[in-house]
């Protein structure tokens, strides 16, 4: 028999459109939130290293300490000194680490609508209760909204920037109107940050920074392609290091060991050439597509959130018609509470995205 939380979630669309990926041939996959590009060198080299001096046992629950202290220095440059950090299995134990830490169930958390799917189906597997706040159509925080949304019940916002699906960044502005309205509300902030070196307009500011009662989720699975090798972080609190840390131990256990060695390469990486390839081919599928769906062009991260053209229908109408026609991509609706969007990652080869911008056309005009 199945617990009675299993019927707050489904099954992700992510994945299963990730799983129909396996059975076509040769298809424009627009699907997934990989980097394109293979794992660096000098990470494998540090993981490799670490492999063969026998590095392969069970770490420190809350990680490798050198590891550690190099997040903290990471965001100690921002001017975020948290208390302590955890290395997390992913961004994604990461998440599933806060929300046990610091949920009780009815609890609301305010979730920024288009959001990344995993926030809205944690929530709701423990008992919470999402409350989206909708961003359309600049995919903007606007304070009268978050107002309108907050109630006597609500314990925490979602901040994600630059954020999954939409590739919008936060200014400062906003970031710092977020931490006040979560000061007077008395809110913990759950700052998603893991797109945080693929940023196209400047610097990238933490929330963390104006607003110290943040939880900072990071990773290296964006920044290094490790999207295999689960490791992620985060920053918070004592207590809430604690809590994590207590939780992950009847759980993940830790962060895979091998792979926190490399982790500590990927963080001194640099990243630009990396970052300038995404941001010229987010103005080739934003160029391609342009004329014919309407475009919030992304400032970051590495997907475009484009509306279903006029009389289309659905998203998941629109996918189907577009997987008939042998391209990948993701209904909005797996996203967010509308059903007028697709997500296209656009972390694919010129080659893939040339055709898909033709195919997409062609669909658009018919």
């Amino acid at each position: 028999m199945l617990a009675e939380r299993m019927s707050r979630i489904d099954s992700s669309g992510i994945r299963k459109v990730f799983d129909l990926a396996q059975h076509m041939k040769d298809p424009v996959n627009f699907s997934i939130g990989q980097p394109d590009f293979d794992v660096p060198e000098v990470v494998k080299e540090a993981a490799i290293q670490a492999l063969e001096s026998g590095f392969n046992r069970y770490t420190l629950t809350a990680g490798i300490p050198e590891l550690r202290e190099a997040c903290l220095a990471h965001y100690r440059s921002k001017g975020f000194s948290a208390d302590g950090c955890i290395i997390t299995s992913g961004v994604s134990g990461g998440i599933l680490l806060a929300l046990l830490a610091t949920m009780n169930p009815g609890d609301e958390i305010l979730v920024p609508d288009p959001y990344f799917v995993m926030y809205k189906h944690l929530v709701n597997f423990m008992g919470g209760v999402p409350i989206f706040v909708d961003t359309y159509p600049g995919f903007e925080l606007l304070e009268e909204r978050l107002e309108a949304a907050v109630t006597p019940k609500t314990k925490a916002i979602f901040v994600n920037s630059p954020a999954n699906p939409t590739g919008k960044v936060a200014s400062e502005d906003q970031l710092r109107m977020v931490a006040r309205f979560a000061e007077r509300h008395s809110l913990l902030v759950i700052s998603d940050e893991i797109y945080e070196v693929f940023n196209y307009i400047g610097e990238n500011p933490s929330i963390a920074t104006f607003y110290p009662n943040t939880i900072v989720l990071n990773g290296f699975s964006k920044i290094a392609a490790m999207t295999g090798w689960r490791v992620g972080y985060a920053l918070a609190s004592a207590p809430i290091i604690k809590a994590m840390t207590d939780i992950q131990q009847y759980t993940f256990v830790c962060a895979p060991s091998f792979a926190q060695k490399a982790a500590l390469a990927a963080l001194d990486m640099d990243t630009s050439s990396y970052r300038e390839e995404y941001r010229r081919k987010r103005d080739q599928i934003c160029e391609g597509l342009g004329k014919h769906y309407e475009i919030v062009k992304p400032e970051g991260a590495f997907y475009v959130f484009p509306r279903v053209p006029e009389g289309k229908g659905t998203d998941e109408e629109f996918v189907k018609r577009l997987i008939e026609n042998n391209v990948l991509c993701i209904p909005g609706s797996v996203f967010s509470q509308r059903n007028t969007h697709l997500r296209l990652s656009y972390a694919a080869t010129d080659e893939t995205i040339e055709r898909g911008i033709e195919i997409m056309c062609r669909l658009a005009d018919e």
